[in-house]
């Protein structure tokens, strides 16, 4: 009985002993850190921006006169020609003013063939001495003005003849009605100005896009520029525009300046419908064949006790790679061209690539779309990676990193320390409480959405 008893004691022993080693082992191999590889590929800055679709042509169609709408020839989305006729205004009024101006010319010819026959009596008698120069000169001037009350009389039946031939509403163009605001039976009142009756879009094949790009970021537009933007009637379709023209024509809302920019977008499917909002992005600057790493990795800041000695030395001091540490130092880069923001702005939860933050839908972004997940004009900024150092218990020793530009997804880097395949630090496994940056990272450094 008691060898029975020791059996069973060393039996559930060795057991808990077995899933202590066990848990233990599970719980080692676990890791720490979300890591991604870096890549070599191709990095495209973009400008984003908001803009509305619309016809190249929109004609506005109204009265010149008052009166009610007793026909309508056309409707909504209507093809008319050039001329068609596309409503009339009742007729009688003006019908009733130019029979009434035609009986007063009438009336004023008769008179002016009364004062010619007077003329030509008088000027007889004058000529034989039985009148007085007075009375030829009083016939003469009777007859001029019957002749300019016979003009009169034309000119006011002009008028209402040209009135009664606006009560006919025909179109200027040829196109589609693509909005019509009076039904008949309605007034039509033109005292100040023509009211509009029909809006007539020229050709539905061509269209543009009007959008207005933020200060900051309309020197790096061009005319001739391919722009590529989506409509939320097809999410799953890239439109493709050219920038047309950029308006010298500043907007400022808020404090906040912006320029129109009009780009020319093609419509043969006729997909695209006028009133659309477009959510434009416009290419500003390729690299190719960079090495990229997630926009997460430049975000990322480990704990002290995650670092190797050294590095923890280092870590207060300004070269140890801080993402705003040598921005200045950076400036004598041999190579040109436009950069993407410090990795400082990306730390605060800005993306990279958007000044201070600022972004499409971000707090405290410009109104009017721009400044998107592009790389911002400047020197070159510095931005901190972090790798792990082998045989230390899974110690980070950082890494500081050029950053060129970035697409709001991955951004393009460049340094000596790090080349193409090498492993780094995107993020926590286990997202921290209350520490920024320390679980934000998507899962081996997935893209995440704009």
């Amino acid at each position: 009985m008691k060898k029975r008893v020791l059996i069973i004691g060393i039996a559930v022993a060795l057991a808990a002993l077995a899933a202590i080693l066990l848990f233990a082992r599970r719980g080692s191999a676990e890791p720490k850190f979300r890591k991604a590889k870096v890549d070599k590929g191709e990095v495209v800055a973009t400008v984003t921006a908001t803009g509305t679709l619309s016809a190249v042509t929109t004609v506005q169609v109204g009265s010149q006169v008052s009166g009610i709408i007793a026909k309508l020839h056309v409707d909504f989305n209507s093809v008319v020609k050039k001329g068609q006729i596309l409503a009339e205004l009742d007729p009688t009024p003006f019908q009733q003013a130019v029979d009434q101006n035609q009986a007063n010319l009438e009336k004023a010819k008769v008179e002016l063939r009364n004062q010619e026959i007077s003329l030509v009596r008088t000027k007889r008698l004058t000529d034989e001495q039985l009148d007085a120069q007075s009375d030829l000169d009083a016939a003469q001037t009777a007859r001029d003005s019957a002749s300019a009350s016979v003009a009169q009389a034309l000119a006011a039946l002009k008028q209402s003849q040209t009135n009664l031939s606006y009560t006919r509403i025909t179109s200027p163009i040829d196109g589609v009605v693509v909005s019509r605001q009076y039904d008949v039976g309605q007034t039509v009142a033109a005292s100040f100005q023509a009211p509009v009756i029909f809006s007539i879009a020229q050709d539905l094949t061509k269209m543009q896009v009007l959008t207005n790009i933020d200060e900051a970021d309309v020197g790096r537009i061009r005319e001739g520029q391919i722009a590529n933007f989506s409509v939320d009637a097809f999410p799953d379709i890239n439109f493709k525009g050219t920038v047309s023209q950029i308006r010298l024509s500043p907007q400022t809302v808020q404090n906040v300046v912006t320029y129109p920019v009009m780009l020319d977008v093609p419509n043969a499917d006729l997909k695209l419908k006028p009133g659309m909002t477009a959510n434009v992005l416009v290419p500003v600057e390729v690299r190719k064949d960079v090495l990229r790493v997630p926009n997460a990795a430049l975000r990322f800041r480990p704990d002290n006790a995650d670092l190797v000695p050294d590095a923890r030395k280092a870590k207060g001091s300004p070269s140890a790679g801080s993402a705003s540490s040598a921005p200045s130092s950076a400036t004598g880069a041999p190579e040109t061209g436009r950069i993407a923001p410090p990795a400082s702005s990306a730390a605060t939860g800005g993306r990279p690539g958007t000044a201070g933050g600022r972004g499409p839908g971000a707090p405290g972004g410009r109104p009017g779309g721009g400044g998107g997940p592009g790389a911002r004009p400047g020197a070159f900024s510095t931005g901190t990676l972090y790798v792990e150092v082998p045989n230390t218990d899974g110690k980070l020793r950082p890494v500081t990193v050029k950053t060129l530009i970035t697409d709001g997804n991955l951004t393009a880097i460049r340094s000596d320390d790090i080349k193409e395949g090498d492993e780094i630090i995107v993020s926590l496994a286990t997202a921290r409480a209350g520490v920024p940056g320390g679980g934000t990272g998507a899962p081996g450094g997935g893209r995440r959405p704009f």
